[in-house]
């Protein structure tokens, strides 16, 4: 499991896009939100929409690996997202706030987790009004966040600096490469091998 946490603009949804295109073998897990779509936004790809009641719902039946209220509404990863990953036989990339990121680690020792910056607080602002997605005050309540969120990048196994995007996006890449090799991950194919060395 791999966990990518930045504040709000800092172009965490661009770089894991392009991750997820030049990595094999991963699989985004789509959150859950109470927020309504955002133009272009399509129910099950950028997020699975979904009511108030329908998400608290889905967290009493603990079907919820993490659950976050940020910017007034509900995201979470539902367990089904991680369930179907291991099935599948891949990583499961989530795109998580730093709220939901403390609770994966708690749960999930071997989670890898990743907090991208943003190269400064006023490139962050200038970010969030160039993409012309909120309004005045979202926007200030989204800087207010920001301050708070990249306090805690030292929570997180790596930091990455957002202010190139191809080094972003390679560091990332690296990252998930190396984690792949861990001693704990290479286990059952280790000990194939080993069994290739009995006498």
């Amino acid at each position: 499991m791999i966990v990518v946490s930045a504040p709000s603009g800092a172009g965490k949804s661009t770089v894991l896009g392009r991750v997820l295109r030049e990595i094999p073998g991963l699989r985004f897990s789509v959150s859950h939100t109470t927020r309504q779509p955002r133009p272009g936004e399509q129910n099950g790809v950028e997020y699975h929409f979904t009511t108030r009641e329908a998400f608290l719902r889905l967290r009493e039946a603990g079907r919820m690996l993490e659950w976050a209220e940020v910017h007034g509404n509900l995201y979470g990863t539902g367990i089904v997202e991680y369930e179907r990953a291991e099935d599948e036989g891949l990583d499961l990339l989530l795109d998580i706030d730093v709220v939901g990121a403390a609770q994966v680690r708690l749960k999930m020792d071997d989670a890898v987790t990743i907090f991208i910056l943003p190269p400064s607080f006023h490139d962050l602002a200038a970010r969030l009004r160039k993409r012309g997605l909120d309004g005045a005050e979202t926007i200030e309540r989204r800087l207010t966040n920001a301050r708070d969120e990249a306090s805690l990048y030292t929570e997180y196994d790596y930091t990455v600096i957002n202010d190139d995007l191809d080094h972003c996006v390679e560091s990332i890449e690296c990252v998930i490469r190396a984690a792949r090799c861990r001693t704990g991950r290479m286990g059952p194919q280790a000990q194939k091998i080993l069994k290739t060395f009995e006498k």
